[in-house]
């Protein structure tokens, strides 16, 4: 049985798929019936392996990795950051990491942002990625 994605594992997937662009609308599809395969727990942040039906629909590029969103929490004192893994157009894995601390037990009051600080670079983000 697949478990479902935790509030901040949505959250975070939310905002990186987030945009007017062809892949992000695709992702957005994925992100909105993927399931938990399995978690895995580094100590200084989490894999989570995502799972799709089969007949999703993949985006529209082969490779791309993610990883414009930072947080900030208490429990944190230099934040985390987020990358996710697209393989073959599907989305495959999200990664969660702090920057050198324990990842706590519990993470509440999450900020999340974009980084660089300021609105979102598309361009530099998805340029290899034709329309």
């Amino acid at each position: 049985m697949m478990d479902e994605l935790s509030r901040l594992e949505r959250d975070i997937i939310e905002k990186l798929v987030a945009g007017d662009h062809p892949v992000l609308a695709a992702l957005r599809s994925q992100a909105a019936v993927a399931k938990v395969a399995k978690r895995v727990w580094t100590g200084v942040g989490f894999h989570t392996y995502l799972w799709l039906p089969e007949d999703m629909t993949p985006a529209p590029v082969s490779s791309l990795e993610l990883g414009d969103v930072h947080a900030t929490a208490q429990a944190l004192l230099l934040g985390a950051g987020f990358v996710m893994f697209i393989r073959e157009g599907r989305i495959r894995h999200l990664e969660g990491f702090s920057y050198g601390e324990p990842w706590p037990d519990t993470l509440e009051d999450v900020s999340l942002q974009y980084v660089p600080a300021g609105e979102r670079d598309l361009s530099s983000l998805l340029g290899r990625v034709k329309r």
